[in-house]
């Protein structure tokens, strides 16, 4: 019996990992939507948002059926409840995808991105699948070095974000307000995805030592990058 119990807590982590790599491809061709005025992956994207939200309430029934019937302690518990929010955090970064595609269908079939643009927001699409693809490394492993170096990445984020307001807040910005807008949200939506990569690499490392790793700033796992933000679309 325990040996089928611990086998369902593998097959959890391993659906957790399967999920990163379904949300690494719908931001990857989210990005590439966008930066080629595809309309076809766009609703790719937005359609396989739905198959994500069935998949992750797949690993809540799992896991919420251990709780119930194994009583979990120690190691056990922290592996589902780390799980349950992993699982919030890969819905989230789907539906951020889903966004991105929205925007490419939204402006199809004008491209969505200015030429002047067109590198930084590549840039950020790419960051973004390393970093969720990172994020399911670390779920397979459980190594905790690994999940500190994605700290680094996402500073890497933040520096293109820093990047593509410096153009949009120069006054020879030629697009207008629409578009200003358009890459304003694009931007949050690729630091979100980012962050709740972090986030996710946090909750392996509660997982593995039992401790909240401290964010910058001060801030614990369940408080920081993981935590719910304000959100221009009003959904994070």
């Amino acid at each position: 019996m325990r040996d089928s119990y611990h086998e369902q807590l593998d097959d959890i982590l391993a659906e957790l990992e399967r999920m990163t790599r379904t949300v690494s491809t719908a931001v990857r061709r989210s990005t590439a939507a966008l930066l080629e005025a595809d309309i076809r992956k766009a609703e790719e994207v937005i359609a396989a948002d739905i198959q994500l939200d069935a998949a992750g309430e797949g690993v809540e029934e799992k896991v919420f059926e251990l709780m119930a019937r194994q009583s979990p302690v120690a190691n056990e518990l922290r592996m589902l409840v780390a799980a349950l929010r992993m699982v919030a955090d890969l819905e989230r970064m789907g539906d951020l995808a889903a966004h991105v595609s929205k925007i490419a269908r939204m402006r199809y079939p004008a491209p969505a991105i200015p030429d002047e643009l067109h590198d930084v927001i590549e840039a950020m699409g790419s960051v973004a699948g390393k970093m969720v693809d990172a994020a399911g490394d670390v779920i397979a492993s459980r190594d905790v070095e690994a999940a500190a170096r994605l700290e680094a990445t996402d500073d890497e984020m933040d520096k293109l974000r820093s990047n593509q307001f410096r153009l949009m807040m120069d006054d020879a910005w030629p697009h207008g307000v629409e578009v200003a807008v358009d890459m304003a949200l694009l931007s949050r939506y690729y630091e979100r995805i980012s962050d709740h990569a972090v986030a996710m690499a946090r909750r392996v490392v509660y997982l593995v030592t039992g401790e909240l790793p401290v964010a910058v700033g001060g801030t614990a796992a369940g408080s920081g990058a993981g935590a719910s933000a304000p959100n221009p679309n009003g959904n994070d």
